[in-house]
């Protein structure tokens, strides 16, 4: 049987910290283990990536890609989300879902540049949604099922 109060750790298992400058008895007071003045033993050094006035090596590998700098930026929603918040009454289907409705329901936090309807899952609910975009297969989901996808000025303004 085993006792709470005799467990413990393996031999070796763990290791006490080295309290460094803690004065001349511990063995690492006065400097520290950082030797005699340079830069090292300064606090604050950063010398990652110096390469002693050699060009550093992300200088000298070519650069790639780019970031658009005011790309838009969307909320992503499934349809099987959709389903699952209608299903436990979070989502009404006979008004319009727009994105007050999915931020209200708590199914989006927030809207950012507009909210893009994506297919993964199924929806059996007759929906009638706003929203900034859809993929192609969640709009045609969404009409096998008998609801419509309308898409609101935000995307077509983002389509200019």
């Amino acid at each position: 049987m085993f006792k709470l109060n005799e467990l413990s750790d393996n031999p070796g298992a763990t290791k006490k910290r080295k309290r460094v400058g803690r004065g001349p008895g511990s063995g690492t007071g006065k400097m520290g283990g950082r030797g005699i003045k340079g830069q090292k033993s300064r606090s604050g050094v950063a010398i990652n990536g110096y390469e002693g006035g050699q060009m550093p090596l992300f200088q000298r590998l070519p650069k790639r890609g780019f970031n658009k700098p005011n790309r838009k930026s969307y909320a992503v929603v499934n349809l099987g989300l959709i389903q699952k918040f209608v299903d436990a009454k979070k989502l009404d289907v006979k008004k319009p879902i727009d994105a007050a409705a999915l931020i209200a329901s708590g199914l989006v936090r927030r809207e950012l540049d507009g909210i893009r309807l994506l297919a993964k899952g199924e929806t059996t609910a007759k929906l009638d949604l706003h929203v900034a975009g859809a993929s192609k297969s969640a709009i045609e989901a969404v009409e096998k099922a008998g609801g419509k996808v309308t898409l609101t000025a935000k995307a077509e303004a983002a389509a200019e």
